[in-house]
Order: structure tokens, then sequence, then C-alpha cells
């Protein structure tokens, strides 16, 4: 049987119901849940029964895994997995995952392995919704418009308040990255028009750095709009899914000094492409370490 899909909100999220996340991998249950989300970006799991192999093994359903991350090693001895503890780190910035590299992560799996009794949730944004919701004066402006992104720039939280999170700090910025991407990403399976800014975009070329402040506060005002939001509130053995090449994320630190820890797998991606056709490029630092180029067909 064909899974069950059932929608969160108008316009992201789906809970998936009916397939064995620890069955062999059924080509037909692969391309519906790609299907699913191709088209409600994000994708929930409840009740998985998954350890480290078995998350990068879903994952791996998706395409070819990244190693962890650029900077920042894996978790436990592993080469995929990285850990979202608040022990080492609060993600309490919108962004997309790794999007200071030339082909950022296709998409990004997380899974609930220690979970707070209140607050603690993940929201997850539409940027194809965002860029709807752009009049067309500023659809036209974005479409225009390139914008470096780097893992230097004014990304997570304030100033770390514990050696580890300054250790954190200083792995994640410890090889500079930037790359320059569209402001507006068309997504290559859907053919859907994407905002992509977020946490790392640092400066849309050709402007100012307080012009592009401005542009690129705009821009995000449309991605975060609630009604392109899910919050998910998590509970224990669940897997989360969402497209990285047209979603942004944001977990809340709303949950005091309890631990929470995600393990995050993520798959790898293709060169964004912009409106005109023109690709993203690498201007600093050479992440191939990190991930392959996933070659997508015209």
């Amino acid at each position: 049987m064909p899974p069950s899909i059932r929608k969160l909100t108008g316009r992201i999220g789906a809970v998936v119901e009916g397939v064995d996340l620890t069955a062999p991998p059924d080509p037909l249950t692969v391309t519906a849940l790609r299907d699913a989300l191709n088209e409600h970006k994000a994708i929930v799991f409840d009740d998985v029964n998954l350890d480290h192999a078995g998350q990068e093994r879903v994952a791996g359903w998706f395409g070819e895994l990244t190693t962890a991350h650029p900077n920042v090693p894996a978790a436990d001895g592993t080469t995929n997995v990285l850990a979202v503890d608040s022990e080492t780190s609060k993600a309490n910035e919108w962004h997309t995952d790794v999007s200071f590299v030339v082909n950022p992560p296709q998409a990004t799996t997380l899974r609930s392995v220690v979970t707070t009794p209140y607050g603690g949730e993940t929201l997850i944004a539409n940027a194809a919704a965002a860029y709807r919701d752009l009049p067309e004066p500023l659809r036209v402006l974005a479409d225009s418009l390139r914008v470096v992104h780097t893992n230097r720039y004014d990304y997570a939280r304030p100033s770390a308040k514990t050696a580890q999170r300054e250790e954190y700090d200083r792995i994640f910025v410890s090889t500079p990255y930037e790359a320059e991407h569209p402001v507006v990403r068309v997504h290559p399976l859907t053919g859907e028009r994407g905002l992509f800014v977020g946490g790392f975009a640092k400066q849309i070329v050709g402007l100012s750095g307080s012009e592009s402040a401005e542009l690129l506060r705009l821009f995000q005002s449309y991605v975060t709009r609630p009604e392109n939001i899910l919050r998910w509130a998590w509970a224990p053995n669940q897997l989360l899914i969402f497209d990285n090449r047209i979603t942004q994320h944001y977990g809340v630190d709303n949950y005091d000094d309890h631990p929470r820890r995600l393990n995050r797998v993520t798959i790898s991606g293709d060169v964004p492409v912009g409106v005109d056709g023109r690709h993203s490029e690498q201007l600093v630092g050479d992440a191939s370490h990190y991930s392959n180029v996933l070659e997508v067909a015209a």
C-alpha cells in the first residue's frame, strides 16, 4: 500500500504513515516519499526505531550522503551524523543548512534523541510560498540579485556562555567558506522559485553593507510570515526530513537549560541555479571533502 500523507498546514508540512523505515527500501515507496517532500517541503515520521546507521540508511534513500559538516566533527565516531546538541550549540537563527558552500545539501534529516519537557520546537519555512507572496516589483528585483553566504557571518546566537559552546563556535569558523548564490533559486525538480537567503547570507553583490542588510531583512520577512511556517514540537523517536533547497529552519531556544539533542544527516545537493540560468560559485574555501556535487538532469 502507498504511504498515507496527512497535511499539517496549508502551505508546509505533512505526516507520513504506513512506512516501515526499518525495511529494505521499496522503489515505489521512495518515489512517493520524494513526491511528498517536493509537495510539502517537510515530512515527519512518528515512532521510528532508528539508530545512527538506520538514519543514514533512510537518508540514503534520497541520495548520496554528505559528511557531518565541513568543519564540525561527526558524532560518536560516525562519518555522516552531526549532533545538534544544546550542550554545544543552539541554532536560534533562521538559516538553510550549509549554504556557504557551492552545493548545499538537497535535504536534511533530523532524528529526535533527547527531547525537552516543553519548548525546543523546530520551525521550518516555505521559501517558495514566500517568493510567491512578494509583490511583482520585488519578485523582479529578487530575480536579478546575487548574495554571498558565509560561515563567518552573525549566525546562531549571541556570544557563547560556556567553554563547550566557545569551542564549537571556534571549530565552526575554523576554515572560512564563502559562496555566491542567486537570491532566487529555481528548484531543479519542481521548477518552483524560492528565496535563498537566511542567516548565512552576508551581502548582496553590488550593494553596500547597509543596503544589503535592509533588503535581506525585507526578503526574510516574507519567508518568516506565520502562514509559511511549520512549528514542529518534538516527541521521542521522530524523524523529520525537509527540503533544504527551498526552506529555512530555526531551532527555538525556549526550553531553559534542559538537554536537547537531534541527530542530523544531510544529503548531497546540486549547485543552485538562478532565474537567469546562472549557477552559484564558491568564492572562499574548498568543501569537496564534505559533499560531492549532485548532477541533476536538465
